[in-house]
């Protein structure tokens, strides 16, 4: 089994996404575990769906 590039971590106040490959933090605090942009970010990484999912993720922090 091959290592995930993307992975949330548990941080104080919610999750964040770590990039293995390059070893720092992608994106925004998120209160709730992205699943589902995990799991496009770490397949087919289509741009539209990573832009609509994150829009989705951001309106559940407000």
């Amino acid at each position: 089994m091959s290592r995930r590039r993307y992975v949330a971590r548990g941080v104080p106040g919610g999750y964040r996404i770590w990039d293995n490959t390059g070893r720092r933090w992608w994106g925004d605090l998120y209160e709730l575990c992205p699943d589902e942009l995990l799991t496009e970010l770490n397949g087919a990484a289509r741009s539209e769906r990573i832009t609509a999912l994150l829009k989705r993720y951001r309106a559940q922090k407000r």
